[in-house]
């Protein structure tokens, strides 16, 4: 039913634009602009105002609209994939939420590299990542940007190997009309119209977008943490082989409202009914589904120049309400549990079966709120100087229902049933409610030391009420060193602050936090050419090197795993980008990573970021309004864990066809998007509970209809 009535809104709105609305030009896609228009494309996010990509200080790109409607993709993390050394991965702790693996620097919960929308952080406190589940339509986004790299100068905790900046349609300037639809394999089916108008002195903006799909039931898994707790406990609770839960709904709204002076952005996500992976403990749960919601308000307003100095104040409230549904074993499970009522390998006192299974409902609602301040002052001949003062609250509460652990059971029971105990406002919680303060300020200064010279120095401090402070400096110089060539030489630290859980997780032995915790640091060092030997071939190649420290992780002891310190990281690699335009309607990109990292004591490989990437991304326009893309992706040289004894993980490729019709009618577009179009096996490293690794999607087909005025 509500599928119906967003099938007919949507159709609805497309056929009055139809009527009445006249098409204006859209946003070009990077591809159809000339090599020089390419190099003056502009983003902010290298130092917080608009630098060209030639000219920013870091190792940048920019992804448009219009290049996202050519890929064909639906979501953001379908088009991350074509970054240069940015690998989406799945995590490898629970559910299938999506790794940014870069430049080695790879873990379960990801939280080490800094995601953005419309400049406003998008992250959950509790582990320090990013949202669970989190899908962003790409109906939503009118540009991205990324970073490689150190960003902490800039954007503080968890920009620590790259920034992601995503400019929603709601949080542009254009003003027009669009409407979509689109339906294609697993029973998926999106629906989105966005309108922007000016009014008086504003500009008013909507974005409403609706995905959903049933999932693909081939991503069949034989075997899970069950499969193994059944050969031990000579059970047969395993729902094992059955495919993941990869079902979801999801309702994406943004709202923008602008005038000369205030800009106010306002974003609500929801998930509902969402399933859950691989479950909560690698041990397959189809029939539990979870509700995600995310609310998010951004406000800026410009003030008055004072004495030469540019200001703006801005304003930012997060809002992330989680409500995890998962049943850890299945029904029948036998598993052995502690004194404590915690499930417990090591001094068990009792193996009961659990008759409904183990259940766990935790729950946690965060809320963060920031304000900075930020000016400007270009009145000197030949420095820009920029500066930032801000504060940030940090809360977290939690809930918790379960059917085991402290407070439940006290290790002597037979048998355990389904019934659930409200553990959420004892001490027994798994996160009890935690807060804190940070306060930062920011000092940055571009010098044109020469007319071919641009010196960027910039450092932030940033002071957390819980562990205390740490100071992030940058420096980066970019030469025009001829008319064809820019070099750039950078260095620059981030850090990223530990986590309400890591500090405080309780009554898991799973994860245990730890309130000694330090921020895990990185310095890195890059240097960049930026090369265009002929007219129509332009190339890039970035070669870094890092020494990440402190780096946390859940290390097993006699009480359960706690949070440490535990170990350091190098590593060194490459990233080259090749962009040729033989013919104004064919153009060819190519991209290739190379990256070694390894830990620095042990010297050990890290495990599950690929060592090698390729992508490669041809258009051609063969008709006037026709085009067709191919996009090639391999991921390669993926290295496991030292302790783990499978067999390697296997390389993979995967080509994906769009082909696509501009004004079918005037305005109206028409694409189908064959995604894996040779049904490759392609994988993704999981734990040693799942054997054979985490299949992605199979062969998919896709159809959208699309009318824009913009």
């Amino acid at each position: 039913m509500i599928t119906k009535k967003l099938f007919c809104m949507v159709a609805g709105a497309m056929l009055a634009g139809l009527v009445s609305s006249r098409v204006v030009a859209e946003q070009p896609s990077l591809f159809s602009l000339s090599l020089e228009d390419l190099a003056n494309i502009q983003l902010d996010l290298a130092t917080g105002t608009p630098k060209t990509l030639q000219a920013a200080p870091s190792v940048a790109s920019v992804i448009t609209a219009a290049d996202i409607a050519m890929l064909g993709a639906r979501t953001l993390d379908e088009v991350l994939e074509t970054v240069p050394g940015l690998h989406v991965s799945l995590s490898s702790l629970n559910r299938l939420d999506a790794v940014y693996s870069l430049r080695g620097i790879h873990t379960g919960f990801n939280p080490h590299v800094q995601l953005l929308l419309d400049g406003n952080p998008v992250k959950w406190s509790a582990q320090g990542g990013r949202p669970y589940q989190l899908r962003l339509p790409t109906s939503a986004i009118a540009k991205i940007e990324v970073i490689r790299g150190p960003g902490s100068a800039l954007y503080g905790s968890d920009a620590f190997s790259g920034v992601i900046n995503v400019i929603t349609k709601a949080g542009e300037s254009a003003v027009g009309f669009e409407a979509g639809m689109r339906t294609g394999s697993f029973g998926s089916r999106d629906f989105w119209v966005t309108g922007t108008k000016v009014l008086s002195a504003w500009q008013l903006s909507a974005n409403l977008n609706y995905m959903e799909s049933d999932g693909d039931s081939s991503r069949v898994v034989d075997s899970d943490l069950q499969t193994t707790l059944d050969d031990i406990f000579a059970t047969s609770a395993s729902l094992a082989p059955a495919a993941l839960a990869s079902d979801y709904r999801v309702f994406d709204i943004h709202l923008g409202a602008r005038n000369d002076n205030w800009n106010f952005n306002l974003w609500h996500w929801r998930s509902d009914d969402t399933g859950n992976g691989v479950g909560g403990a690698q041990a397959l749960d189809p029939s539990s589904k979870e509700q995600f919601k995310i609310s998010s308000l951004g406000v800026s307003y410009d003030l008055p120049v004072v004495l030469g100095w540019s200001q703006q104040l801005k304003f930012n409230y997060f809002y992330n309400d989680v409500e995890s549904n998962l049943t850890l074993l299945p029904a029948g499970s036998r598993v052995p549990i502690g004194s404590d009522g915690n499930i417990d390998f090591i001094n068990p006192t009792a193996t009961p079966v659990f008759t409904d299974g183990v259940i766990g409902k935790p729950g946690g609602l965060s809320r963060d709120q920031a304000i900075e301040w930020q000016a400007q002052f270009d009145q000197l001949k030949d420095h820009s100087i920029r500066i930032a003062v801000g504060y940030k609250k940090q809360r977290f509460s939690s809930t918790e229902l379960k059917n085991f652990g402290p407070g439940i059971l006290d290790g002597s029971e037979d048998t355990v049933s389904g019934t659930l105990t409200d553990i959420s406002d004892t001490e027994f919680v798994f996160l009890a409610d935690s807060e804190r303060d940070i306060h930062h300020v920011m000092l940055q200064d571009e010098w044109s030391l020469a007319a071919e010279i641009m010196v960027t120095a910039g450092v932030r401090l940033d002071n957390y009420s819980d562990f205390g402070s740490t100071l992030n400096p940058r420096l980066a110089l970019v030469w025009n060193t001829t008319d064809r060539l820019t070099s750039k030489v950078m260095y620059g630290s981030a850090f990223r602050a530990p986590s309400f859980g890591e500090l405080s997780f309780i009554n898991n032995p799973a994860a245990i936090g730890n309130s000694e915790l330090q921020p895990e640091t990185i310095d890195t060092s890059e240097l960049l050419f930026d090369y265009r030997p002929l007219d129509n071939v332009k190339t890039r190649l970035n070669l870094y090197y890092y020494k990440a420290q402190n780096l946390i992780e859940f290390v097993p002891g006699a009480g359960g795993a706690v949070a440490e310190n535990a170990r350091d990281q190098q590593g060194h690699g490459l990233e080259w980008e090749l962009i040729w335009q033989p013919h104004k309607r064919f153009n060819l990109a190519v991209n290739a990573a190379w990256q070694k990292s390894k830990d620095t004591e042990t010297r050990e490989a890290i495990s599950d970021a690929p060592g090698k990437q390729l992508t490669l991304i041809a258009n051609w326009r063969f008709r006037s309004e026709w085009s067709l893309n191919a996009h090639l992706n391999k991921i390669m040289d993926r290295e496991r864990a030292v302790t783990d004894t499978r067999s390697a993980i296997s390389d993979y490729s995967r080509l994906d066809f769009n082909l696509s019709k501009k004004n079918l009618l005037p305005g109206l577009g028409v694409s189908i998007k064959v995604k894996n179009s040779f049904d490759r096996d392609a994988r993704e490293p999981s734990t040693d509970s799942i054997i054979q690794d985490y299949p992605l999607e199979g062969r998919s087909v896709w159809l959208e209809l699309n009318y824009a005025t913009f």
